[in-house]
C-alpha cells in the first residue's frame, strides 16, 4: 500500500474517530463516564511515555546521520520548551473533565461563548501538529507509524470528550458541537499530507520531527495528564492508576516488538 495512502487512512483515525468515539462516550451515563475517563487518562500516559521512550526516541536516535544524540536531545529540549510556551498561550490548552475555569460557558449571554471557539482553535492547531508527527513516522517506517498513531489516539479520545463536554458548557448544540469537532480533527490529515510531501524532501530533518514528537507526547503526558491523576491520592485510585499507566506501556512495547 503506498505511504500516503497509510498516512491519510491514520491521520483518520487519530483524529475524526477519535471524535466519534468521544461524542459515543459522552452518550454514556454520567454516572459511568465519571468510572471510565481516569482510567482512560492514565492508559493515556502509559501509552504516551511508552511511544515517546520506546519508539519514537530510538528511531531518531539511530536514524542516519544523526551522531552523538546531542541534536536529538536539544530537539526534545526545545520542543518541551515551545510547547509550554504554546499552552501558555492557551493554544495547546488540553481538558479531561466535563468543566475546567479556563474553558468555560457564558451563560450571562445565553450563547457561545469565546472561549468555545478559543478551544476549536487551539484543537485544530494541535491535531494539525499530531498529523505532522504521525506523517514523520511513517516517513521513517511504517510499524513506527502505526505505534505513533495509537499513543495519538490513546490521548485523543479522552482529550475529545473533555473539548466536546466544554464545547457543550459552553453554548454548542450537540450537532454543533460534533460537527465543529470533527472539522477541527481533519486538520491532522492537513498535517499529515504536509509532512509526507514536505519531509520527503528533506528527509534529514525527520528524525529532529520525530523528536519533537517525543517531547509533544512527554510534554502531553507530564504537564497535562499527570496532574490531573495526583487529585485522586488514595490508594486504591493509586494503584488502578499506576496499573493502568503500565498497561499503556505494554500495550506500546507488544505492539512496537510485533510489529518488527
Amino acid at each position: 500500500m503506498p505511504l500516503i495512502v497509510w498516512i491519510v487512512l491514520f491521520t483518520i483515525l487519530g483524529g475524526v474517530l477519535s471524535v466519534l468515539a468521544a461524542a459515543l462516550f459522552l452518550a454514556l451515563p454520567q454516572g459511568l463516564r465519571a468510572r471510565l475517563l481516569p482510567g482512560s487518562v492514565s492508559f493515556a500516559v502509559g501509552a504516551l511515555l511508552g511511544a515517546a521512550f520506546l519508539a519514537l526516541l530510538p528511531h531518531a536516535l539511530e536514524s542516519p546521520g544523526v551522531s552523538g544524540g546531542h541534536g536529538i536531545t536539544a530537539a526534545v529540549l526545545l520542543g518541551l520548551l515551545g510547547f509550554f510556551v504554546l499552552e501558555k498561550l492557551v493554544l495547546w490548552r488540553h481538558c479531561h473533565i466535563d468543566e475546567c475555569e479556563t474553558h468555560a460557558p457564558d451563560p450571562a449571554h445565553g450563547r457561545a461563548s469565546a472561549s468555545g471557539y478559543l478551544i476549536l482553535v487551539g484543537d485544530g492547531i494541535h491535531n494539525l501538529v499530531d498529523g505532522v508527527l504521525i506523517g514523520a513516522a511513517f516517513l521513517t517506517d511504517v510499524h513506527l507509524g502505526i505505534v505513533t498513531s495509537l499513543a495519538v489516539v490513546a490521548h485523543e479520545i479522552p482529550q475529545e470528550v473533555g473539548d466536546f463536554a466544554i464545547l457543550l458548557h459552553s453554548g454548542f448544540s450537540r450537532g454543533k458541537a460534533l460537527a465543529y469537532n470533527v472539522l477541527a480533527s481533519l486538520t491532522t490529515v492537513i498535517g499529515g499530507v504536509a509532512a509526507y510531501f514536505a519531509l520527503a524532501l528533506a528527509q534529514g530533518i525527520v528524525p529532529y520531527v520525530l523528536a519533537v514528537a517525543a517531547s509533544s507526547f512527554i510534554y502531553i503526558a507530564v504537564a497535562d495528564l499527570i496532574p490531573g491523576l495526583h487529585q485522586r491520592v488514595e490508594g486504591r485510585a493509586t494503584i488502578q492508576q499506576v496499573t493502568l499507566i503500565a498497561l499503556g506501556v505494554a500495550v506500546i512495547f507488544i505492539t512496537h516488538s510485533t510489529l518488527h
